[in-house]
């Protein structure tokens, strides 16, 4: 396992908040009210992929013209997004964001992705000829797994399903390639100390119903906007789509209808399943981000306010309103 690395001085800034809960557009109109000093980085699974625009609900070209964006459009969809990579590139970007003098925002919903970019998170390697060995050596049987892993991880074991096969192969795998056991991964999630010294994290809260009437209108948008001549179109590619942005909610859901599974086969029954994952996505949202000691929840305007106000401290802190900084 990686040491962690010193925290930054930096000033960090972070919306984040459920899907549907309209962090977007706060997060732009604070950016832009702060302009040129702040810079945005998006922090989410699949924005990162090129011509996934409309299921994403992708910041327009306006958008990213106003205010300068970071992960946008970084991978083709026949590639595969882990979070390993994301929390490289991601870090990458918020450091030339710092070099140039300016205060990075990141905006998304996704917990995992934002933990691993802003706390002192490892990730395990994989391989895939080391996980079919373990498979074989256990005939892909769970209760045999589970054994051997108590055997030399009870920790893991305690944690995980028996009847789970995949994750109790994944946590041999993880202890064969690295020697360190699997439940050692986890420590550093238990903690929320952050490689940034000085981060402010917004929580946009939005209360339940609204946010569904604001997810199944989004959906509605979506579906009007081409979502599936969209995903119709990306899955027609030669290279075709790497298992994440399959899975991605509402392509997923759109590739089902296109393949006319009778669940999602009409435009209503569709637009329903949509909507329905994303509000167990958005739930589950919810749950992640209540977890973390360091998001200040705020309503709507007040939210807006308050990450005014917490830009206009990082850009005190960071120096950018010197009048002896030079222009970038």
């Amino acid at each position: 396992m990686e040491a962690p690395a010193a925290p930054s001085p930096h000033p960090v800034v972070a919306l984040v908040g459920p899907t549907g809960s309209g962090k977007s557009a706060i997060a732009l109109a604070a950016a832009a009210a702060h302009a040129p000093h702040v810079e945005i980085v998006a922090v989410d699974a699949f924005t990162v992929y090129r011509r996934m625009d409309v299921g994403t609900d992708k910041p327009s070209p306006a958008a990213r013209a106003q205010v300068p964006h970071h992960g946008i459009d970084w991978l083709d969809p026949s590639d595969e997004c882990t979070v390993a990579w994301f929390q490289r590139r991601a870090r990458a970007a918020i450091a030339a964001i710092h070099r140039r003098g300016r205060v990075p925002l990141l905006v998304g919903g996704s917990g995992l992705y934002f933990r691993a970019v802003v706390d002192p998170l490892s990730f395990p390697p994989t391989d895939p000829t080391m996980r079919a060995t373990v498979l074989e050596e256990v005939g892909g049987q769970a209760h045999r797994a589970h054994q051997r892993l108590r055997e030399v991880d009870p920790d893991a074991a305690a944690r995980i399903d028996p009847e789970n096969l995949r994750r109790s192969v994944r946590a041999l795998e993880v202890h064969r390639l690295t020697g360190v056991p699997f439940s050692a991964w986890r420590t550093a999630w238990e903690r929320y100390d952050s490689v940034y010294s000085e981060l402010a994290v917004i929580g946009l809260h939005r209360e339940p119903a609204a946010l569904a009437e604001a997810i199944a209108g989004r959906v509605t948008g979506m579906l009007a906007a081409g979502l599936v001549a969209e995903a119709r179109a990306l899955a027609l590619r030669p290279v075709g789509l790497s298992h994440t942005a399959r899975q991605a909610i509402g392509y997923a859901e759109a590739l089902a209808a296109i393949a006319a599974r009778p669940a999602v086969a009409t435009p209503a029954a569709l637009a329903e399943a949509i909507a329905r994952r994303t509000r167990r996505f958005a739930a589950r949202q919810r749950r992640w981000f209540r977890r973390d000691p360091r998001v200040r929840w705020e309503h709507g305007h007040d939210a807006a306010d308050a990450l005014s106000e917490a830009l206009a401290e990082a850009r005190g802190a960071s120096g950018a309103d010197s009048p002896h900084r030079p222009t970038p």
